[in-house]
């Protein structure tokens, strides 16, 4: 028996399994610290009765405030903006645990999670930008140098991110079904949008996501080309048990290159950087070792797109 188990009972045990996305595309730092935080903040919200987007807001204003911390170079400030980071963290692990829990699932719900992150880190790379201008030589010597890292590191994270959330939902979906999978077609999407495109707060917001979704389409051709062919053969997204072992297979082992460019590693990086001192560390870590990581992990699972669509 786990140690989980033993804390939490039987019952509650099993109610936290079920806020688990899958054992292949759970990070082991979200398996061991994130999610039994998470769902400690899950059940406490739902005796509230807190809504999951409201914990999605809170985790805003602890992301936001981590990074205006990171703007100092005082040790004692940036490791309280690492606490609220983390808490955040806490936080955007809930609010999925809680939908879970109690069915309260959104679109708008996943893009405000989807938004949470990007705050954060929108927050973090523009005060690293300003605390090096005032605090390194080199940058104030030359400014222009590190806003140009931070833009670069900033694309390649968004880029990052959206590949192996894209690459995880597929994984999702052939391992639990289309139920299973937050995976999106911008197509779908945009007839949903013209059909009921609700306020303009609701517009604004569909209006980024079909642009986010038509990003990761636009990068993944092997993958789309193998999506036509699921909805050709398998309309009703009864996909043969066999044909789903075979990819499961396949992209169990690209799973980590998702999770390391996900939240955790790119945390770790970032603080190692602000504990030394130089923040702009983490910006060259973003660029070189992200996106080596990034192209290698595109190519393995678009070749294995284009295999598991030549055996349908």
């Amino acid at each position: 028996m786990s140690l989980m188990s033993r804390l939490l009972g039987a019952k509650n045990y099993g109610r936290y399994l079920g806020t688990l996305k899958s054992n292949d595309t759970e990070e082991h730092i979200d398996l061991y610290f994130y999610r039994p935080i998470g769902f400690a903040w899950a059940c406490l919200a739902e005796r509230l009765g807190i809504h999951p987007n409201a914990i999605t807001i809170a985790s805003i204003f602890l992301g936001v405030g981590a990074g205006i911390l990171f703007y100092f170079s005082n040790i004692w400030l940036n490791l309280a903006g690492m606490v609220l980071l983390v808490w955040a963290n806490s936080y955007d692990s809930a609010d999925g645990q809680l939908a879970r829990m109690t069915g309260q699932y959104s679109r708008l719900g996943r893009i405000l999670d989807g938004m949470a992150g990007d705050l954060w880190f929108i927050t973090i790379y523009i005060a690293i930008c300003l605390r090096e201008v005032v605090t390194s030589p080199f940058f104030m010597a030359h400014p222009w140098a590190i806003w140009v890292l931070g833009v670069v590191a900033g694309a390649s994270h968004i880029q990052q991110a959206a590949m192996a959330d894209h690459y995880r939902q597929l994984h999702l979906f052939f391992l639990k079904g289309a139920r299973g999978s937050e995976l999106e077609d911008s197509r779908d999407l945009e007839c949903r949008y013209r059909e009921n495109p609700g306020n303009i707060f609701n517009r604004l917001i569909m209006w980024f996501y079909i642009g986010y979704t038509r990003r990761q389409e636009r990068f993944t051709p092997a993958m789309e080309a193998l999506r036509r062919k699921l909805r050709e053969h398998y309309p009703a997204g009864n996909v043969p048990a066999a044909l789903s072992a075979d990819f499961r297979r396949d992209s169990l082992p690209l799973m980590k290159y998702t999770n390391i460019l996900s939240f955790n590693w790119r945390c770790i990086t970032l603080f190692v950087s602000l504990l030394v001192q130089m923040p702009w560390i983490y910006f060259v870590a973003e660029i070189t070792a992200g996106n080596a990581i990034l192209i290698y992990m595109m190519i393995r699972h678009e070749a294995l797109c284009r295999r598991i669509a030549a055996e349908i």
